[in-house]
This record gives structure tokens, C-alpha cells and sequence, in this order.
């Protein structure tokens, strides 16, 4: 079929102009807001269910698992059904979760939600990403890579202050996302369609995995550093409020929420910054940073310094944003077309594997031997990774220029 047949059978989308843009980057970000937002309660929900980090790892994992599931499965399911009713289910799942959360009294009820809010974010945002290069093919990739980060951050920071200064700690952040998820779920149905539904919503529903040969040495080269970050923003979100409270004695919700925000912000930051930076500049740039950032942290563990542990946050942030940045551009120009879906979901397997299970790991660790040992091990094994990570980065370079 020639390019005029096509451009006749399926129309180009309506365009929505920056308010559609703006309005798909917010609900996204409240999406990743919402997901940060049980981080400062752990210690809370630990006090009155009476368990144990074991336990805070197990209930945060439960929503890496679900939402790597959702985009297995579900990824591409607006490509056939179109964006807007993909995400308007997305936000009563968003909704269904939000009630969870509110009406929990144990934690069950805490594993649920994070499972119903894990699918739930996961779906928006495969349909929300896919939205959102609809609208703007240039300013939409570097928009789905900082709404995420930014809105964990707010999620985080807007948690600990609620929790810190307003009343019902454990349902007013909910009773907050409900309220702009049914807003949401309203203006939905007033943007313009993106795309054109088309056939094959069965097949979309397979979940493909495969790594192209021109990309597997790519990808096994920035597999030590992809995996030391994501573990390192396991560890964050789930058991870091906790790890501040006890090496420094504060009791603040903020404190440790500003700890975790710190870590996305400088993130999302960095991204941006090195929005123009090939995938390898922005490698080289990440990873130094990431091992020295984790270095400060560590030292601050020792000291109990508030203010270092922040500052030491922000350096590993930076890190982390340049190198989930780096990662992708990296591996995914490396695939044909037909090849990137596959592609892109083993590096969100990879990824949110390596967000989880060390995690679970160190919960574990932080029974037997207490928060201040778990830090040191745990950061000492993601500077490897890290450190390993760059010497294949740099020895891929090298054969590179050797080969040029």
C-alpha cells in the first residue's frame, strides 16, 4: 500500500495542542505521585500492624510486580482500543486502589492496594507514554522521562507534610488523589484521541520479550549499572524514611520524605539537562556520579548527618537519572521497529526485577543485623555494579574507536 493509501485509510489524529500535552504529563505525574506517596507512611503502618521491614519490602514490591505485569501485558493495548479509554480505566483503577489504601487496616489490605495501584499505573503509563509522543514526537520523550521522577517526588514530599502537619495521616493523601483521579477521569473524555484504533487486540496481549542480536551486547554492557540504580531506588522507596529515623533519631515524616525526593528530583533534573547527551555520554557522566553519591550517603549514615545524606542524595540522583537516560539510548535505536516492544520489555523486566527483589533482600538484612550494617552492604554491592558497569562501558568504547 503506498504512503498516500495509507494516509487516507488512517487519518493522522486530531492534534491537542499544549493543554492535551499538559493535561497527559500532569495525570502522569499524579500517577507516580500517588505510587510514592505510601513511602513515608511505612513506618507508620510498621508501628500500628506491629510488622517487620521484611514486611514493607513485600508490600512495595507487590506494586513493582504488578505494574511490570500491566506493561508486559497490557503495554500496547491503547495502540488497539485508543488513549483515552485505556486511561480513563487506568484512573478507576487508580481510584479502586486510593479506596484500598483508605479503608486498610492491616497488611493485606496494604498488599492489594499496592497490586491494584501497580496494574493501574503500569497500564496509564504505557497509554499516557504513548499519548504524549502523539502530541509532541519531540517534547514528548524527555516529558515521559521527567513526569515520573518529578511526580515521585511530589508524592513524597506532599505525603510527609500532610503527615507532618494535617490530620488522618494514613487516608488524607488518598482522600487527595481520589478527588483529582475523578477530575481526572472527567477531563479524560474532553482531550482529543491520539491514535486510531486498529486490530490485533488479542495478539497485543502476549507479552513479548526479545532482544534482538545487534542489541544484546549493548544491553549486557549496561546491565551492571541499570541494575545497581533500580536497586538503589528500591532501597529508597521502600526502606530509607525508616533508615533516617533510626540513625538520626527524628521522628519527622518530612525528614525522610525530603530524603526520597531528593533522590527523584535531582533525577528528573538530570534528564533533562542531558536531554541532547548520546547514550554513552550520558553513561559516563552517570555512573562516577551514582558510586559518589553513594559514597556521601554512606558516610552520612555514619555521621548522622541530615543535611550530607541529602546532599549525597541528590549527587546519586543525578546518577540515576543520567543513567536510565543512558540505558535507553543505548539499546533501543539498536532495534528495527518490529523489535523495540520486545526489546523494551526485557529492559523493564531487567529493571524492575533489580527494583524489587534486593529490596526484599535487604529487609531481611536489616532484621538480622540492623539498618546501619544493610547500608553498608547494600551500597557496597551497587558500587560494584556500578563500577563494573563502567569498565565494560568504557572497554565498549574503546573497541569502538579501535574498530573506527
Amino acid at each position: 500500500m503506498s504512503a498516500t493509501m495509507k494516509s487516507i485509510t488512517n487519518p493522522p489524529p486530531r492534534a491537542g495542542g499544549p493543554a492535551a500535552l499538559a493535561f497527559h504529563a500532569a495525570t502522569l505525574g499524579t500517577f507516580f505521585a500517588a505510587s510514592s506517596a505510601p513511602t513515608p507512611l511505612y513506618r507508620l503502618y510498621q508501628q500500628a500492624f506491629a510488622f517487620s521491614p521484611v514486611l514493607i519490602t513485600i508490600i512495595f514490591s507487590a506494586y513493582a510486580f504488578s505494574l511490570l505485569l500491566a506493561l508486559l501485558i497490557a503495554g500496547s493495548i491503547s495502540d488497539h482500543l485508543g488513549r483515552r479509554p485505556v486511561i480513563f480505566v487506568s484512573l478507576i483503577g487508580q481510584l479502586a486502589a486510593m479506596a484500598l489504601f483508605i479503608a486498610a487496616d492491616g497488611p493485606n489490605w496494604l498488599i492489594a492496594a499496592r497490586i491494584v495501584q501497580g496494574l493501574a499505573t503500569g497500564i496509564a503509563g504505557a497509554s499516557m507514554g504513548a499519548a504524549l509522543v502523539d502530541l509532541d514526537q519531540a517534547r514528548g520523550p524527555v516529558i515521559n522521562s521527567i513526569a515520573p521522577l518529578s511526580g515521585m517526588a511530589i508524592g513524597a514530599l506532599g505525603t510527609s507534610a500532610l503527615v507532618q502537619y494535617a490530620p488522618a495521616p494514613t487516608q488524607l493523601v488518598y482522600a487527595i488523589v481520589f478527588v483529582v483521579a475523578i477530575v481526572q477521569a472527567l477531563i479524560i473524555w474532553k482531550t482529543p484521541e491520539t491514535t486510531k484504533p486498529r486490530p490485533g487486540l488479542l495478539n497485543s496481549l502476549r507479552p513479548e520479550v526479545a532482544v534482538p542480536s545487534q542489541a544484546r551486547r549493548s544491553l549486557l554492557s549496561i546491565t551492571p549499572i541499570n541494575i545497581g540504580g533500580w536497586a538503589l531506588a528500591g532501597f529508597y522507596l521502600s526502606l530509607v524514611p525508616s533508615l533516617v529515623s533510626t540513625i538520626t533519631g527524628s521522628k519527622a515524616p518530612l525528614t525522610g520524605g525530603s530524603v526520597v525526593a531528593a533522590l527523584t528530583i535531582s533525577g528528573a533534573a538530570t534528564v533533562y539537562l542531558l536531554r541532547k547527551r548520546s547514550g554513552a555520554g550520558a553513561l559516563s557522566f552517570g555512573a562516577p556520579m551514582l558510586i559518589a553519591g553513594i559514597a556521601l550517603v554512606i558516610i552520612a549514615v555514619h555521621v548522622a548527618s541530615v543535611p550530607l545524606l541529602v546532599a549525597g542524595t541528590l549527587v546519586a540522583g543525578s546518577g540515576l537519572g543520567a543513567n536510565f537516560l543512558g540505558s535507553l539510548r543505548s539499546i533501543m535505536p539498536l532495534a528495527r521497529p518490529e523489535e523495540r516492544a520486545g526489546l523494551l520489555s526485557a529492559f523493564y523486566i531487567q529493571s524492575y526485577l533489580a527494583f524489587s527483589l534486593p529490596a526484599i533482600g535487604a529487609g531481611f538484612l536489616v532484621g538480622a543485623v540492623g539498618f546501619t550494617y544493610t547500608a553498608d552492604i547494600y551500597a557496597a554491592i551497587v558500587a560494584l555494579l556500578i563500577g563494573a558497569g563502567l569498565l565494560a562501558l568504557r572497554a565498549g568504547l574503546r573497541t569502538v574507536e579501535g574498530a573506527a
